[in-house]
Formats: C-alpha cells, sequence, structure tokens
C-alpha cells in the first residue's frame, strides 16, 4: 500500500526566513572580525520595524551603525521595497547586551554552550539527486528558490519576495517516489497581477523545477488558493527568528531537537551538533552503510564530551548499527570545539543557510556548508 509525506518550504521574504536572514547577518559581522565571538542573536519584524536582541561578546567593536547598515542591506537584498515594510525606512531597535558570564564559564572549558538533544538525519531516494535528503522538501526548497531566482531576474513581473510551498509525496515503500498527488504554492504579487497571471508564471516554474515523472496534473496543483496575497512579509505577518525550525532541517520527515539555529554561534550546540550530525549521517548512507541514518547526541552545559549518542537506520544497515556507533564514539570528535575545528565553523558563512534549509546544499569551496561534504565515504567504507 502507497503513503503520502507532506513537506513545506518558505522563502526568503517569508517573515520568519527575513529575520533567520538579519540574525545570521548579524553574526557574520561579528565572525568576520573576531572568529571567537559568541553570539545568540533575535530578532523580531513587524510592520515598519525591525527589533533585534539577545547577547553577543567580541574583542571586535562593532558600531550600532555598523549592525543597522547590515540589516538594510540583507532586506534589500532580499527584495523589500514596499508600503509597510522598506529597507530604506524601515525602523530598528537594538538591544542586544553581553553574554551572560554564568553561560561563558562553561563555553571557556570548552564545554557545551547549553543542554539539548540534536539529530541528523540523511536517506537515499532512489532515482533522485537530492543530497541525501528526504524528497519533499528537497523539491519544496527547489521550487522557492527558482520562483525566487525568476523574480530577482524579472524585476518587473509583479511577485513579491513572501512565498510559501507544501508538496505530497506519494511512495511505494520509504524509498521510492511514485506522483505528486498535490502540491501548493502561495506568493506574494502586486495589486494589479491578477490570479490568472500568477497561475502562469508559477505554473511555468513549477514545470522547469520538478522531475517530468513527478510533475501533478493541473488540478492537483493549488497556487495561491485564496486569490489573492498583495499584503505579504511582515507587514502581513510578523516574524521572528527561529520559527521554522522544521524547514530548517528535514520538512518533518526526521526529528528535530527543538533548538534553533540562526543567530548562534558555533559554540551553540544547538547549530554545531545538528550540523555534525548531518555529516556523519549523509556520509554513512554515502558510503552505501545504509540506506537511511538517523543520528542522536545529547549535551550537558559546561561538559565537553557528549552523554548520549543513538543511531537508528530503519532496518536497512548493511553492517551492525553497534558497530557504526563504536566507530564514530572512538574515531570522531564530537566535543564542541571537534566539531569546531573539523566543519571550520569559525567562520563567517552562515548567512546563506539561513533561507531554503541548513542542509541539502552541494558544499562550497569557502567553507560554506562544510557538514555536506562526502570527504568520509572511503574511511567509512574501509572501517567495515
Amino acid at each position: 500500500m502507497s503513503t503520502l509525506f507532506t513537506s513545506e518550504s518558505v522563502s526568503e521574504g517569508h517573515p520568519d526566513k527575513i529575520c533567520d536572514a538579519i540574525s545570521d547577518s548579524i553574526l557574520d559581522l561579528y565572525l568576520s572580525k573576531d572568529r571567537t565571538s559568541r553570539c545568540a542573536i533575535e530578532t523580531l519584524a513587524t510592520t515598519d520595524k525591525v527589533i533585534i536582541a539577545g547577547e553577543t561578546s567580541s574583542q571586535a567593536d562593532i558600531s550600532k551603525l555598523e549592525i543597522e547598515n547590515i540589516i538594510r542591506q540583507t532586506i534589500r537584498n532580499i527584495g523589500y521595497e514596499q508600503s509597510g515594510f522598506d529597507w530604506r525606512t524601515v525602523k530598528i531597535e537594538n538591544l542586544l547586551h553581553q553574554q551572560s558570564p554564568d553561560i561563558a564559564l562553561g563555553v571557556d572549558k570548552q564545554g557545551a554552550g547549553d543542554q539539548g538533544i540534536m539529530f541528523g538525519y540523511a536517506k537515499n531516494e532512489f532515482g533522485y539527486n537530492t543530497e541525501y535528503m528526504p524528497l519533499p522538501i528537497y523539491l519544496s526548497h527547489h521550487i522557492l528558490k527558482e520562483l525566487a531566482n525568476y523574480r530577482k531576474q524579472n524585476p518587473n513581473c509583479g511577485l513579491g519576495p513572501d512565498a510559501k510551498g507544501q508538496i505530497t509525496i506519494e511512495y511505494a515503500d520509504r524509498y521510492h517516489a511514485l506522483s505528486i498527488p498535490k502540491l501548493v504554492v502561495s506568493t506574494q504579487h502586486s495589486d494589479n497581477l491578477s490570479l490568472q497571471d500568477v497561475q502562469e508564471i508559477v505554473t511555468k516554474i513549477i514545470n522547469s523545477s520538478l522531475p517530468e515523472n513527478l510533475i501533478p496534473t493541473k488540478e492537483n496543483i493549488l497556487i495561491n488558493p485564496t486569490g489573492r496575497f498583495v499584503i505579504g512579509g511582515p507587514d502581513g505577518d510578523t516574524g521572528l527568528t527561529g520559527r521554522k525550525i522544521i524547514v530548517d532541517t528535514y520538512g518533518g520527515y526526521a526529528p528535530h531537537g527543538g533548538g534553533a539555529f540562526s543567530g548562534k554561534d558555533p559554540t551553540k550546540v544547538d547549530r554545531s551538533a545538528a550540523y555534525m550530525l548531518r555529516y556523519l549521517a549523509k556520509n554513512i548512507v554515502a558510503a552505501n552503510l545504509a540506506d537511511e541514518c538517523l543520528l542522536q547526541i545529547s549535551y550537558a552545559i559546561g561538559v565537553a564530551e557528549p552523554l548520549s549518542i543513538y543511531i537508528d537506520t530503519h532496518h536497512t544497515a548493511k553492517v551492525p548499527e553497534n558497530q557504526i556507533l563504536t566507530y564514530l564514539k572512538k574515531h570522531i570528535d564530537l566535543t564542541p570545539s571537534g566539531i569546531i575545528s573539523h566543519l571550520q565553523l569559525q567562520n563567517p558563512i552562515y548567512l546563506p543557510t539561513s533561507t531554503y534549509g541548513h542542509f541539502g546544499h552541494a558544499p562550497l569551496n569557502n567553507k560554506h556548508f562544510s557538514w555536506e561534504k562526502l570527504d568520509l565515504v572511503k574511511e567509512f567504507q574501509n572501517a567495515f
């Protein structure tokens, strides 16, 4: 019997994603001037207003004007020049303050910045190159990225920055996709663009973005189902950092530990350990040790070594799971400092992660998405 699974994505112009981008752009600013900077930056965006708050600690002298300029540039790059939210006129309130010395005490000892659980995941989607991501979230991201590319390449097309997408995949089993029975795309548009105009543009993007055998029939594609989406972005819905953690990870196909990523420097294991476990899971699946791999890890604040590590391959492991775990514990440094060093995380690399998922990207040569590299495949293959 076939099964259905659905994941959603949101565009870079979604209110919550604007906030993630602002938080990560400020983090990158700090790390570009002092790679030992510590940040936990939260952003709220609403009509004509951006508020940033949280904790920072740095040897660099960063002025409020520099931070304001970064915020405005980030909003401009996303594409907001509309009534109610314009990069040139938006009011900015800066409530950042010094990191708590109690938290710093544990991190200074090379311990974890907080307690918590983190997950990493990868799977084969046979017949599709998804960078070992679940197909529903991978394709949802892809459509919205192409929609944003079209908007930026055609500035007079009438589409706005705010958009959401949702894809349902019909599976024959966990690894073989049959069809897309339902697809939803909602995109902001100018007042003079009709629903039919929007549907024509988005349909072309959908057809060029999906594998040909998965393109749904016309009646199974819902584009702007309310009929109108003119008021969008923070003017239509307040945004907050860290409110799209399922979009950021695996689209609900795998668990999430609960901690958000954006705005946090890599001493925060919410972020760095989740990146490390994705890296390990991806390499395990790519090495053909399993067709699917879920890893969990836990930490205590101020303690360097993880408290636990868990694996579940959904009965697809080619070697015993306990052997894989034993190897990881013996040969992979899972302390916060070990993770930061291995993945080169103390660099200004985080803004690109704030939209279209933190996982499922090809690694770049400039240290971006280092956790997506497959440089452990041969090591894992030789070990078993």
